[in-house]
């Protein structure tokens, strides 16, 4: 790569999701002035600025990476029994770990199994499943992959990482809960770069397993699990109930969080040094 190109090239990687961000909010501003709430508003912000990445991609591969087939590049395009396969070991994965965590949590006499979800709760799950796709496809799919464009591998996949965590750290609720979460959303970022590595560059593992934990982790703590209320923030992470009747803690971003992510990135952390998977045409 020519220094010429490199720099348009990693201004264009700055500016690719702000300016969609940006776009997105010019887009549904007007219905503040309809009086839609301003939480809603945010939401639609988030959904049409993952409409717009999902339109701009294919165009941004195409034009930067020099790919023919962008979403194979981006680890969506791939066998379809694959791809099942991986999901559903990704899923298996997740709740192992967050059965492992659960029954820690138990023995300690720091929670007791609770009762089960409500309808309305089950769906809430079942939807929080989009976000590991949402997820997984801007940060191990894009913003690894062109990372890799002036990266080597490995040192690409801690870039993300670390952009992963800042990305989802909300400064505004104080610093003393982003102590333990930002080298939990660090591991997180490298762990889900590595299945995508051991999974031949398909993104399909990765999915599960980040939706899963996501989805998994509100089913168990709004019924399926009952936390005490006296449970340190150390072991279980930030609480970030705000006034809502159930607590709702990280585990990102506490001790057993962490351990279970470092299992998982030992487990993985070799096929980040591979090289490039075949499904991958970068």
């Amino acid at each position: 790569m020519s220094q010429k190109s490199a720099g348009p090239r990693c201004l264009g990687t700055l500016l690719f999701v702000p300016l969609l961000l940006a776009v997105a909010w010019l887009l549904t501003r007007p219905l503040l002035g309809w009086g839609v709430e301003p939480a809603t508003v945010e939401l639609l912000v988030s959904l049409v600025a993952f409409l717009l990445l999902l339109i701009c991609l294919p165009i941004r591969l195409g034009r930067v990476w020099g790919v023919a087939d962008p979403w194979r590049a981006l680890g969506l395009h791939g066998p379809l029994g694959s791809s099942l396969g991986l999901f559903i070991q990704g899923l298996l994965e997740a709740a192992l770990l967050l059965v492992g965590l659960s029954a820690v949590l138990v023995v300690l006499g720091q929670a007791r199994w609770g009762g089960g979800l409500t309808f309305g709760q089950t769906l809430n799950a079942m939807a929080l499943l989009g976000v590991g796709f949402a997820e997984e496809l801007l940060f191990r799919g894009w913003l690894w992959g062109e990372l890799q464009l002036g990266l080597e591998r490995r040192k690409a996949a801690v870039v993300q990482a670390v952009v992963f965590s800042l990305l989802h750290i909300r400064f505004d609720q104080g610093w003393a809960m982003h102590l333990g979460l930002l080298p939990g959303l660090f591991l997180l970022g490298l762990v889900m770069a590595g299945g995508r590595s051991r999974d031949g560059g398909l993104l399909a593992g990765a999915v599960a397993l980040h939706g899963g934990l996501v989805a998994g982790w509100f089913a168990l703590q709004n019924g399926l699990l009952t936390l005490e209320p006296t449970i340190p923030i150390w072991l279980i992470g930030p609480n970030y109930s705000s006034g809502t009747a159930l607590p709702q803690y990280n585990p990102i971003g506490g001790l057993l969080g962490w351990l279970g992510l470092i299992q998982l990135l030992i487990w993985r952390w070799r096929w980040l040094s591979q090289p490039k998977s075949p499904h991958r045409t970068t």
